[in-house]
């Protein structure tokens, strides 16, 4: 009986700190129905937001974005994948892609790639 109470002890101390650490994680600055993406890791430097497409990035942020969020609006029928690509007008390969609700800190493949982006059912 108290190698169980230890044990079960033991997983509610464990579960605990997860739980403080998702607790403490910061939120992107994003507002709600747009997508962000920002110059430096981590949700830092400068930030653009989106409500819609857009064919090519403003010269302060192509091939200068290191972190991304997507917090548009999700539903029946509506694009709310946020697919980053390459080159201008969403010609070149697509560097990532965000689902409703997600945000990237940092992705090594995309880092200083993005030049467009469009909204889409999906990746």
């Amino acid at each position: 009986m108290k190698r169980f109470i230890a044990v079960l002890s033991a997983g509610l101390l464990a579960t605990g700190a997860v739980l403080a650490t998702s607790a403490s994680a910061q939120a992107a600055a994003c507002g709600s129905g747009n997508f962000c993406a920002w110059t430096d890791a981590n949700f830092q430097g400068q930030k653009i937001e989106w409500t819609g497409d857009d064919g090519w990035w403003e010269s302060n942020m192509a091939d200068q974005d290191s972190s991304w969020a997507n917090h548009g609006i999700t539903g029946p029928g509506i694009k709310d994948h946020v697919k980053v690509y390459a080159s201008a007008n969403q010609l070149g390969p697509m560097t990532i892609c965000l689902a409703p609700g997600q945000e990237v800190g940092y992705n090594g493949v995309a880092n200083d790639r993005g030049d467009s982006h469009t909204w889409a059912a999906g990746c």
